[in-house]
């Protein structure tokens, strides 16, 4: 196994260059209350902050940009997990649901998930931009009047098909798929120039994947906007029936307070922490919610994982961590039927591998030594479709920070373990020698007739079934039906003036595919029809 902390890479970061004049505010340096103003805060530089960012400056907007993490680029991208979760992630990357039974991965950095996602980028299923349209009065979002934003930002971002070979871990997917005659394709990328490496969970230390911290937010930059980070929007500002505001407070190298508070004025403001944060913020604000609906219908994507064991090497950890995928089960049995599962491959790096396969003293030893020939196959889970499955509930701790109670009820489980036969099948039609579910009282099975008769005798029930989550969506449900959406088409909020929802957080359900393109797409339209009513 290569030590790739040693790679030589001779690349330019725009951030450390002076030149650029980009009016930066590191918020730990801030020990004094100051106010700006600005023609939009925007509040999140993920997604759909560093989207709308670009679109409303490069239109002459004054914007400023509010970053709770800090502000980490690529020469600081040093492939090491350790470093990475702690810098990079949520709460150190164990942010979890209420109960533990999920972890959530989210980015917590100046560009937010886009730094350490796996690039995987897929429009918005025809079947679900219809569901928003029948179920929530999702209004001007239809498969062919989100084809030109979703092009906009494939062009924008270089998304296309991944070029080259799959690696060892998703030719799996592919052979295995192949073999059963399901579905399997190739996953489009927002990449440039990409390296190969497959550490990009850690950050892309050749600014290969197009994330917001090398295109949208410099853009904006560029075009006079202001960027202040380890600074965490505590509340909006609410003056009658608008919003005119957001309290800032400054945050030290350890995340506590500096004492200051920054003070941003403006006629417009957007939430874009996504699913999580965003609503978070609206409650710490007591923003109206005349129906008690903010925080509600908050979507993970609840991931199952199967792993497989090879007589060949897998190096789960190099190369482009997703390229392939299978749709043979998303839509299988409806849009609000029996839970469905999009297939797809996940890298195996020694730290997330020993979180993740579990196991202690010389049991744990001895599975992470395998992790060469291991491949994980997951299935992302579409929540939010069918009535016994409504989501989680965003709540503030005593500290105003968001907690996220997620059940776990039956609908879940079936689901699965549906989809740990579905993998389970799927890598022994690939070739592999012994095969395991995320499951904690699951072994390796070693034939496809000994995993089925394993799995009907395993109790299915929350904990000992593992999940995880990378995808928080919802929780701000848009649509024009009052009584279970608080947000408009447009992004606006319904209960407040010149406040914009811009994020995942307004997705009525989950996507049922990897979320960024979605959230790419719809930010655009929305901020386009902003910055139109804004310098109208």
């Amino acid at each position: 196994m290569q030590d790739l902390t040693t790679l030589t890479i001779n690349v330019k970061d725009p951030w450390k260059n002076p030149a650029n004049g980009w009016d930066v505010i590191d918020g730990r340096t801030i020990t004094d209350n100051r106010t700006l103003e600005a023609d939009v805060i925007i509040v999140g530089t993920g997604a759909g902050g560093g989207v709308s960012a670009e679109i409303l400056s490069q239109r002459g907007l004054k914007v400023i940009l509010v970053e709770a993490g800090k502000l980490k680029s690529s020469d600081d991208f040093k492939l090491d997990e350790g470093k990475a979760y702690r810098d990079l992630y949520q709460e150190g990357a164990l942010r979890a649901t209420k109960d533990a039974g999920m972890t959530v991965m989210q980015g917590r950095t100046v560009g937010g998930t886009t730094v350490v996602n796996w690039t995987s980028s897929f429009r918005t299923p025809q079947k679900t931009l219809q569901y928003w349209h029948d179920e929530f009065g999702v209004q001007g979002l239809s498969q062919a009047q989100m084809a030109p934003w979703f092009q906009q930002m494939e062009d924008r971002l270089n998304i296309e098909k991944w070029a080259m070979p799959p690696n060892a871990n998703n030719d799996i997917l592919k052979r295995g798929c192949d073999d059963k005659g399901w579905h399997s394709a190739i996953i489009p990328r927002n990449v440039s120039g990409c390296w190969n490496i497959g550490y990009c969970g850690m950050g892309c230390p050749t600014n290969a994947k197009q994330s917001m911290l090398v295109t949208t937010i410099p853009s904006a930059l560029d075009h006079g906007s202001t960027l202040i980070y380890s600074a965490q929007a505590d509340t909006l500002i609410i003056e009658g029936d608008s919003v005119t505001g957001v309290r800032v407070r400054p945050l030290n190298d350890d995340k506590k307070p500096t004492g200051a508070t920054v003070t941003l004025k403006a006629k417009t403001v957007i939430a874009a922490g996504g699913g999580i944060q965003s609503p978070a913020l609206l409650m710490r604000s007591d923003a109206p919610d005349p129906n008690g609906l903010v925080g509600k219908r908050t979507f993970l994507h609840p991931t199952t994982f199967v792993f497989g064991l090879y007589d060949k090497e897998i190096a789960p950890y190099y190369g482009a961590p997703q390229s392939m995928y299978s749709d043979e089960f998303t839509f299988k049995h409806g849009v609000d039927g029996p839970a469905g599962y999009k297939m797809e491959m996940m890298p195996m790096h020694p730290g997330l591998s020993g979180a993740l396969i579990g196991g202690f003293g010389e049991q744990a030893r001895e599975e992470i030594e395998r992790l060469p020939n291991l491949a994980t196959a997951i299935a992302l889970i579409r929540d939010g479709f069918h009535e016994d499955n409504q989501g989680g509930t965003v709540e503030l701790r005593d500290n105003g920070e968001p907690l996220l109670d997620y059940p776990v009820n039956d609908y879940l489980l079936e689901g699965a373990k549906r989809s740990h036969l579905t993998m389970l099948e799927m890598q022994f039609a690939a070739g592999a020698k012994e095969v395991r579910p995320s499951h904690a009282h699951a072994g390796y099975y070693k034939s496809w007739k000994a995993a089925r008769e394993g799995v009907a005798q395993l109790d299915y029930a929350p904990v000992v079934t593992a999940l995880g989550s990378a995808h928080v969506m919802g929780g701000l449900t848009m649509g024009a039906d009052e009584s279970r959406c608080t947000v408009n088409s447009d992004g606006s909020y319904k209960h407040l003036n010149g406040l914009y929802i811009i994020d995942g957080s307004v997705f009525p359900t989950s996507i049922g595919a990897n979320p960024q393109l979605s959230i790419y797409g719809l930010s655009a339209r929305n901020a386009s029809a902003l910055a139109d009513k804004l310098k109208g």
